[in-house]
């Protein structure tokens, strides 16, 4: 078999030598776009602000690639002994980060942001510099030992395609495979167990020309050790990190192709997250469930058919099953994960009153714009009960060609709800999203209510004629009232409206209205 130190003829066919030095530019790709997009992730999950937080981490870690791509001009002796060094120090740095940032996180005191955030960017830094060293060298590897089959042209031409392969491949496995199976902390340990292979099957390609053989054997079985034992040990610190962060006992945790699911439980009640944002607290979830339906249901005074778009957990979907009008309720939830969720678990199939089973319900799983676009059914309610436009995906919800669409469904006496975050903390947020809703001809009465949970949150009523307080209510509410139901549309000065621009798909201002506003509370 054809060695490194003996290279091919030209034209002959590629050794397995060969293969395994291209096949590592592939992983090598996969490992450090992981890296990347972990620390992304991470730090948009722990910090929030997921634009700046991924637009920095991008930024500093191509930076620090082009800093080691050009510290490895300097390397010019024993190229195979570094490059396994190297491939060993950004499988341990590199797979270990996500625990450390996470540990690091839950152990910091409050208020220490700016500590989290040099250890996040002083790792994304060392690991960039490494990531950018190993391209240039298995490049000088592949020219010194098979210089008969490359050129410059087909030397860079294999290794970019087999580089950019590697980035595909991972950039479509991260959402939909990785972290929903293996969650952020144990991808991390996975490819720098890979980052090790390929030091391992390095230092057997090029043993022949490695001094210090049993010294780098060593370090690669050592830093394999490292990796498993953190591995083996991943599962406690996650549950240990996760209960620190969320400050209860954690009952469900679930990452889905579309969020991280938690449920905690504690004296008070339960409580919901998704993406470490709180969604509801079961103490208190009815005042926000009756704000955001009542009003509209009881305005139109009989709903025959509702939408709901979002909302997944069927509390929504419990308060429009109180009106004996209704016939159909059509419920939109982009994850199967939480309507499966609310549905089957006993616990919380009782908070929403067991609404997911109701045979007037009909469940679509599936994105709502989407949804919007390609059906032709009318509604005499909407309710719009997205999580706030925190980033682009969900921002698109808030949008004017969004709220186009809904127009579009909306029966000529119906009624849409929008939950619209909170006006007292992010008072441009929500004076964006009423201005949206106004900018494709419906009428708007905006309002709010005090959630002790969120504090004082806010709502948008949209319609094609003016609202009028309804004279009836369905019996059993335990926070609105008729004679209460009008102070919600008062806004006092600190609340009241702003000039506002419409939130639209090309400018997705919202997301960096919210983004600011909700950055200045946290």
């Amino acid at each position: 078999m054809t060695t490194p130190s003996s290279p091919p003829p030209a034209g002959s066919r590629a050794s397995a030598a060969e293969l395994l030095l291209l096949a590592s530019v592939f992983v090598i790709a996969a490992c450090g776009l992981v890296y990347e997009l972990a620390a992304g992730a991470l730090s948009s999950y722990l910090l929030g602000d997921s634009v700046l937080q991924f637009s920095t981490v991008i930024g500093v870690y191509l930076f620090a690639m082009g800093v080691g791509s050009w510290l490895s001009r300097f390397v010019e002796r024993q190229l195979a002994a570094v490059f396994l060094l190297v491939e060993l120090l950004v499988g341990v740095v590199g797979g270990l980060m996500p625990a450390a940032l996470f540990t690091v996180y839950n152990l910091l005191p409050p208020g220490e942001g700016l500590a989290f955030r040099t250890l996040l960017y002083a790792l994304v830094l060392l690991v960039g510099v490494l990531v950018g060293l190993e391209i240039p060298l298995v490049m000088r590897l592949l020219k010194a030992h098979f210089k008969q089959r490359y050129g410059l042209k087909d030397l860079v031409s294999q290794v970019l395609t087999f580089d950019y392969l590697g980035a595909l491949l991972v950039a479509l496995a991260f959402p939909l495979v990785l972290v929903p199976q293996l969650g952020l902390i144990r991808t991390g340990l996975a490819f720098g167990l890979l980052n090790v292979a390929v030091a391992a099957w390095a230092g057997w390609l090029f043993r022949p020309e490695l001094r210090a053989r049993r010294s780098l054997a060593a370090a690669t079985f050592g830093s394999a050790l490292v990796l498993l034992a953190a591995w083996a040990g991943s599962e406690a610190l996650t549950t240990w990190a996760e209960d620190r962060f969320y400050g209860e006992h954690i009952v469900f945790k679930q990452s889905s192709p579309y969020q991280r699911i938690v449920v905690t439980e504690g004296k008070a009640g339960t409580r919901l997250f998704l993406n470490g944002n709180l969604q509801f607290h079961s103490r208190d979830e009815y005042r926000y469930h009756e704000a955001l339906v009542h009003p509209a249901m009881a305005a139109h005074g009989a709903p025959k058919r509702v939408l709901v778009l979002g909302g997944g957990d069927g509390l929504a979907v419990r308060e429009v099953l109180k009106y004996p009008s209704v016939e159909r309720v059509t419920l939109v939830e982009l994850d199967p994960h939480m309507t499966a969720l609310f549905r089957d678990n006993p616990k919380l199939a009782a908070l929403n009153g067991h609404a997911l089973t109701s045979p007037k319900l009909h469940i679509v799983n599936a994105d709502a714009f989407g949804w919007l676009e390609q059906s032709a059914e009318h509604f005499d309610v909407i309710v719009i009960d997205f999580p706030d436009p925190s980033n682009f995906a969900l921002g698109k919800l808030y949008s004017a060609s969004f709220y186009a669409l809904v127009d579009q469904h909306l029966a000529a006496g119906g009624f849409a709800v929008i939950q619209t975050t909170s006006p007292l903390f992010a008072r441009r947020s929500f004076w964006t999203v009423v201005t949206t809703v106004e900018s494709v001809g419906l009428t708007t009465a905006p309002y709010h209510a005090h959630v002790p949970s969120f504090g004082e949150w806010g709502f948008t009523l949209a319609s094609r004629r003016p609202f009028t307080p309804p004279r009836h209510l369905p019996e059993g509410l335990r926070f609105l009232s008729v004679q209460s139901l009008p102070t919600l549309f008062d806004f006092p000065p600190d609340m009241a409206r702003v000039p506002t621009e419409v939130n639209r798909l090309s400018n997705q201002v919202l997301v960096q209205e919210f983004e600011a506003e909700w950055g200045r509370v946290h």
